[in-house]
């Protein structure tokens, strides 16, 4: 879920600066190896669990479960895992697992109905958690055993060497919060608050004194499951007094654009914006999640951060590997450090992801929160798709690299996922082999981990308005079949026998970069851009982006033509240069040697000739080399 409001209580921590830059254009005289030069690139699979085993492809707009079908975890059996695994995957993010409002009946399970006026779609925001502490039971074969089947597809998805990352949502919960599952003593959300005050630091919830809640007023063109009659539509929703909602609107009736279907929760931020907490030292940004974790226990903390940690340790004990924290900016970042240092406490190697969108807080949120990687959206993202789109030239991408290079290994790289438009939308890129270029510089330009979204590999478009979900992004709030993915599964082979040629091309090419990411020990090592000692040479266009990754065990080259078309003015001969200071550093005497391209094994030759390297490529529209030097 993106943040598009500012709100008072969001982090304001101050942000610890990292030196150390090294220069676009040349490589330092002296190298520092990366300290985690024996480790390997994470390749995340985010799945959007309830639509990835679906096999039905009816997709009426605003069609329930029994017309449109919906995945189940037994769907992510043997078969899926090791397509999965098979595409260079090292975790899977099942987004959407934990139990969220929704409008299906489950009553005879002891589920209370959710209202249809405070649900998005149908089948529900995963962002709107009912219960913390079990699954949605849309996805279970039989609902009385859904936590018992998504303990199953854990131990499943361990036996295929995947590490599982789910959701945590710590900013805002459903407004019909209510868990069956609570373990002993576990109350829930609100259950001691004093609702008579608008603000006490142990209250979860923050609100609005002397007024009850009112829905929001629909826009015109909006009807509540469509204009569908339900019994449960009937133009309120009884919240006394009102909650503040999820993206921090104070009002008792928000706007039909806010998080009205969610309440914030209180992480003892007063409503001023001041703390109500214990502060973190600002030499902590410097000890390791072991001291943070003797710091809180001296502490007294609000209320939340308790009920969160506890949240987060019960499903770490179920073998959960890691979480994805949704909207992580929205909370203080000594509840990361008081959170993450008891989730490492108890598994030193789980994978932390924060969903953020504030560059000016990245080094508090991983240097005093204790996270373990952040999404780089808004800056190598956000660029990446402006060059697709013609919208810019490849200079911009040494900004970025150069902004983030101290945190480099921190972030996290995708073009796409839920929230996001797919490639292949005639709002993004048109069609997804636009994007190659910008996969191959997502996926090898840092040390940090790469994802990729279920149906990106063969190109969905996401071209239907599905209900509440509109097209160009894949619907995360009804039930629909995904058809480019729906191919590619083919009724649960997972055998692509349903693909088109260009798919089945394109699926290859992901497989083919992402497996060598996972592997190669040059990517966890140094990055030297050669874009602009290159500007000048034979053929290089400002569509052309290039740059050298390497560590002691491997040398590589990456060039990529972002060009869709090869204009007038752009030759496909290129004469590539590596500057004399990577050849002094790579210790390369002159003579002739062999670099191999990673992504389709041919061979091609460098000539080191007075200190510089030379390699004669021919470069198409839309091409990429990775080239290994062979020594």
């Amino acid at each position: 879920m993106k943040k598009y409001t500012l709100l008072l209580c969001s982090t304001l921590a101050t942000s610890f600066s990292l030196l150390g830059c090294k220069s676009s254009t040349e490589p330092k005289s002296e190298v520092v190896t990366s300290q985690n030069a024996d480790s390997h690139k994470p390749v995340v699979y985010q799945m959007f669990t309830r639509l990835f085993g679906n096999k039905n492809s009816t997709n009426k707009e605003w069609g329930t479960k029994e017309e449109n079908g919906v995945g189940k975890f037994l769907d992510i059996d043997d078969t899926a895992l090791n397509a999965i695994k098979n595409l260079g995957v090292s975790h899977v993010w099942y987004t959407g697992v934990l139990h969220h409002a929704l409008v299906a009946d489950y009553t005879k399970y002891g589920i209370s109905q959710d209202d249809p006026e405070v649900v998005k779609g149908r089948a529900g925001s995963p962002y709107a958690v009912k219960d913390y502490y079990n699954v949605n039971p849309d996805l279970a074969i039989d609902p009385a055993k859904r936590l018992q089947e998504f303990e199953a597809l854990i131990k499943r998805t361990h036996k295929h060497d995947l590490k599982v990352i789910i959701d945590i949502v710590p900013n805002h919960i459903a407004r019909n919060y209510q868990s069956l599952t609570n373990p002993k003593g576990v109350e829930d959300f609100g259950t001691r608050d004093n609702s008579q005050l608008a603000y006490h630091r142990d209250n979860n919830f923050y609100y609005v004194e002397g007024e009850d809640f009112k829905l929001p007023t629909s826009l015109d063109n909006y009807k509540v499951l469509g204009g569908e009659k339900h019994p449960l539509i009937d133009g309120k929703f009884i919240e006394s007094p009102a909650k503040w909602t999820g993206n921090g609107s104070r009002k008792a009736q928000p706007h039909f654009y806010d998080w009205y279907e969610t309440v914030k929760v209180n992480y003892g931020v007063r409503p001023d914006g001041s703390y109500d907490f214990p502060r973190l030292p600002e030499n902590y940004a410097n000890k390791d999640y072991q001291a943070h974790f003797k710091f809180w226990q001296q502490q007294s903390v609000p209320s939340s951060w308790v009920k969160f940690k506890d949240i987060a340790l019960y499903w770490t004990a179920k073998g959960v590997d890691g979480f994805r924290y949704d909207m992580a900016e929205m909370v203080p970042v000594e509840f990361w450090s008081y959170l993450n240092s008891h989730i490492k406490m108890q598994n030193p190697n789980a994978f932390l992801l924060a969903e953020i969108y504030q560059p000016k807080i990245y080094r508090d949120f991983i240097h005093l929160g204790k996270m373990d990687y952040l999404y780089d959206k808004v800056d190598l993202y956000d660029r990446l798709k402006e060059i697709i789109q013609d919208k810019r030239n490849t200079d911009v991408i040494d900004e970025v690299a150069n902004k983030f290079e101290d945190i480099d290994e921190n972030l996290l790289h995708f073009l796409e996922n839920h929230d996001e438009q797919r490639i292949a939308s005639p709002e993004f890129a048109g069609r997804a082999e636009k994007a190659l270029p910008a996969m191959v510089v997502s996926a090898t330009i840092g040390k940090g981990p790469t994802m990729i979204y279920f149906g990106q590999t063969v190109g969905e478009k996401a071209s239907k308005d599905a209900g509440f979900g509109k097209a160009s992004r894949t619907t995360i709030f009804d039930y629909w079949g995904v058809k480019a993915h729906q191919q590619w599964m083919n009724g649960g082979k997972f055998d692509g026998a349903l693909l088109s040629n260009e798919q089945k091309a394109l699926q290859n090419y992901y497989r083919t970069l992402l497996t060598f990411t996972k592997n190669s020990s040059a990517l966890m090592g140094n990055y030297v851009s050669t874009h602009t000692a290159n500007k000048t040479s034979q053929g290089y266009h400002q569509k052309l982006y290039s740059y050298a990754r390497f560590d002691d065990k491997q040398k590589l080259i990456v060039i990529s033509n972002f060009a869709e078309k090869q204009s007038p003015n752009m030759s496909s001969d290129l004469s590539y240069q590596l500057p004399k200071s990577l050849v002094s550093t790579w210790q390369l005497a002159d003579g002739a040697y062999h670099v191999i391209d990673k992504l389709t094994g041919a061979s091609q030759q460098m000539i080191v000739a007075n200190g510089k390297g030379s390699i004669k490529l021919k470069l198409k529209p839309l091409q990429s080399y990775i080239l290994e030097l062979q020594q």
